[in-house]
């Protein structure tokens, strides 16, 4: 389902980050490990193909996103894959169900309102279907993302230090969901954090060490 291989990245000519390879098969959850200036971040927007890779491949549901050009990355990328950021990034003067019908739209996609309802039903957050996002708690917000990166079925979900801002019993409660969520859709699951507190709840992991050539 998500197979990258040989990545690299250079920010200076001096330093070039090189990644491990990663091999992620369809439905499952892998936790991808490392301390701050390992690359993580880096690494994940490479394999969302929202930074381009100087070398190396990767391969999402079959295809190589490397070799795409920028219009078809991003309507493969709305349609494939569901990114969950740092921060939510939604669009302030929309409320949540039209974040999530915009999210729809970029895609290519006819806006599915009973499917926005259902998903946020499933999140415990349907009664802030028509309020902006800024004035969702924190733990709410985190759910709304979840309802973004899942509204368009995607096969793969990217998620950025989603719980690292969260007290343990709401990183508990995201990583369920995320969980939850993924399995119920099949959904592939890459979760890329330093937060140690995610490790006991999963079987699958790679640690990413800074690694410079």
């Amino acid at each position: 389902m998500l197979e990258a291989k040989n990545l690299s990245f250079s920010y200076t000519r001096r330093e070039t980050l090189v990644f491990p390879d990663i091999s992620c098969k369809r439905g499952e959850h892998w936790l991808l490990l490392g301390q701050s200036g390992s690359g993580k971040t880096t690494l994940l927007h490479l394999l969302a193909g929202l930074r381009k890779a100087p070398s190396g491949q990767i391969m999402v549901d079959g295809r190589d996103i490397t070799k795409m050009v920028e219009s078809s990355l991003d309507k493969f990328r709305g349609q494939n894959i569901g990114i969950i950021f740092q921060e939510s990034h939604f669009v302030r003067a929309l409320t949540v169900r039209e974040n999530l019908r915009l999210a729809q739209e970029l895609a290519g996609l006819k806006p599915d309102d009973s499917r926005i309802t259902s998903i946020l039903e499933r999140l415990g957050i349907a009664q802030k279907a028509d309020s902006k996002p800024h004035r969702l708690s924190v733990g709410e917000q985190q759910r709304a993302s979840i309802a973004r990166a899942i509204i368009n079925k995607p096969k793969l979900i990217l998620a950025d230090e989603p719980t690292s801002a969260l007290d343990d019993l709401h990183c508990e409660e995201v990583v369920h969901l995320l969980k939850e969520q993924a399995e119920q859709d099949q959904i592939t699951l890459l979760i890329v954090t330093h937060d140690n507190r995610l490790k006991s709840e999963f079987d699958k992991s790679v640690i990413l060490q800074k690694q410079l050539i």
